[in-house]
């Protein structure tokens, strides 16, 4: 059964719901959708997950928001979990305004008649973030639900966390992303023209623009996976503003091995595995020449290192 997509509330009562933004779709937030779907399962009734299109902190805050995932991937990804429903709301003045008992009473219970609600250990709803776990605990007596937080969720004793998964792509250290998130992360944009340059120095690459709202990972040069049309080949990408080459604009450029296809306007994939080095401003094109042909030998050992 496909996940079913509402912009909106409306009435749909006795379910298992979770409350979160769930950025990433990581370990953690894994456990809170899956203990919603279980429970549901368990009791005959469907699940559904209460999230936001946009963080609360862009109303709240006025920022402009930087994410590990697109709303679609997002999305996707917990329709993995096995939920029948997402509520994707817009955060705005009547959320924001409301006291978390109002929320509970006229926005979930309203339209959900809630049996059961799962959030994370650190999940605050209403105004002051009164809507905790204690809150919520307290208040199912009064409202028919049974409540369940999911506690900390830790890998090697780091706590797998959103904020976590995000420095770790600002670091580069996209190695230890995996045990966090899942899987690796990964960037998803549309094959453009580029200089050709690149050819020029037997070292063709796939251009795309980063895309705005996810956040930057560290420049350089990575190993990483590229899928085109369900295919996954090996390659290597280099994220910065090109300086050997007096580059104005952050680009991704992915050299793909052993690949000599049109893919032109195509949509691509790239999953990074691991920084190789930082962004470096060559003398001269045979110098960065000389420089890749090193990084496309040590991306290879790595991934044979690895069997991949």
């Amino acid at each position: 059964m496909d996940m079913k997509i509402y912009n909106a509330l409306n009435h749909n009562p006795n379910l298992s719901i979770c409350l979160g933004f769930f950025d990433g779709v990581h370990q953690g937030h894994k456990v809170v959708l899956k203990n919603t779907v279980n429970l549901a399962r368990q009791n005959g009734l469907a699940s559904a997950v209460i999230t936001f299109r946009e963080h609360p902190l862009c109303y709240l805050q006025n920022r402009i928001p930087k994410y590990i995932l697109s709303i679609d991937d997002r999305l996707a990804l917990i329709e993995q979990q096995g939920l029948d429903y997402a509520y994707v709301l817009d955060f705005d003045e009547n959320i924001a305004d409301a006291l978390a008992y109002d929320y509970l009473k006229d926005f979930l219970v309203k339209y959900f008649s809630p049996k059961f609600i799962t959030t994370g250990f650190n999940h605050y709803f209403g105004a002051n973030k009164l809507g905790d776990a204690v809150f919520l605990r307290a208040c199912q007596k009064e409202f028919g639900y049974k409540f369940f937080e999911i506690p900390p969720i830790t890998f090697n004793n780091t706590l797998i966390s959103s904020s976590k998964i995000r420095q770790l792509i600002q670091d580069g250290c996209t190695e230890n992303i995996p045990n966090l998130l899942g899987g690796y992360f990964y960037i998803k944009g549309r094959v453009i023209t580029g200089d050709r340059i690149g050819r020029t120095i037997s070292f063709p690459t796939a251009n795309i623009k980063y895309p705005e709202n996810i956040i930057n990972i560290q420049r350089g040069v990575y190993a990483v996976i590229v899928e085109i049309d369900k295919k996954k080949y090996k390659g290597m990408s280099n994220f910065g503003k090109r300086p050997t080459v007096n580059g104005k604009e952050l680009l991704l450029e992915t050299h793909i091995f052993n690949f000599n296809e049109n893919i032109y306007d195509k949509d691509i994939k790239i999953y990074f595995y691991k920084k190789i080095r930082s962004e470096v401003k060559f003398s001269s094109l045979p110098e960065l020449k000389s420089q890749l042909v090193k990084d496309e030998h040590s991306i290879k050992e790595y991934f044979k290192l690895r069997n991949l």
